[in-house]
């Protein structure tokens, strides 16, 4: 009966961070270029409780990760200079304090410095590596779709739009940013167009989250149950040994 218990809490763990990121998933459905996640789970033998004639291994439920579905939302019409955003697979290069970092919040606008910067002051990076620099007397920039930079007949530069044969080595940092936890090396992104006057929605599907919500909880309160029963069944054996004695 400790294994069932023991196995129960596992499962219970589990469901506990996957509430987490489901709930995180829905208040992200109106950030811009975020991405859905989910909890990859997977069994883990372990030796039980003392027992007699109890099943070796039991299999314990664990979190294996977190999955993030790289699928593209929907594009939406700004209107703004500054606003961009990729169609197809890829993503903006920004430098951060931390280093080199991806992202698909195309949320830019200006400093003080004429750098085109993210909401948090990080400079946007273009296909050479460097700092994007415009200078707002020179008139209005214009964002070709293969991400080249234009004031008048001037080209100030071009949007570095990057792509990773392996998204799984994108780990997610905060303020909508990725890091590369690897040595693997992105490469231009030659098939992605940039838009200029749109932004990408999040590719959250409230419905589905909200039902997930709910499996989430009824798993949750039957598990709850399910220990409760067992619990209570080992109370009643200890008391029935306790009056033959």
């Amino acid at each position: 009966m400790d294994n069932a218990l023991y196995v129960g809490l596992s499962r219970q763990m589990l469901l506990r961070r996957e509430l987490d990121i489901t709930a995180n998933n829905i208040a992200n459905m109106d950030t811009t270029g975020f991405k859905v996640e989910s909890l990859m789970a997977k069994t883990e033998p372990r030796a039980p409780a003392v027992t007699a004639q109890g099943p070796r291994p039991v299999k314990f439920v664990m979190a294996d990760g977190v999955a993030r579905d790289f699928t593209q939302g929907s594009l939406r019409q700004t209107g703004g200079s500054f606003d961009l955003a990729i169609e197809g697979r890829g993503f903006f290069k920004i430098s951060t304090a931390d280093g080199e970092r991806y992202t698909r919040d195309g949320r830019f606008m200006l400093d003080d410095r004429g750098r085109i910067v993210t909401q948090q002051g990080d400079a946007l990076l273009d296909e050479g590596g460097g700092e994007i620099v415009v200078d707002p007397q020179k008139g209005l920039m214009t964002i070709a779709s293969d991400g080249a930079m234009s004031q008048g007949a001037e080209r100030v530069g071009k949007v570095g739009a990057v792509s990773f044969d392996d998204l799984s080595v994108l780990e997610k940092v905060g303020d909508n940013l990725l890091k590369n936890n690897s040595n693997l090396q992105p490469q231009a992104a030659t098939d992605a167009k940039v838009r200029q006057g749109m932004l990408e929605a999040s590719n959250v599907k409230p419905v589905i989250e909200m039902n997930r919500l709910i499996e989430i909880s009824r798993a949750y309160e039957s598990i709850t149950r399910m220990m409760e029963n067992e619990a209570e069944l080992s109370r009643r054996s200890v008391e029935r040994m306790g009056r033959i004695q």
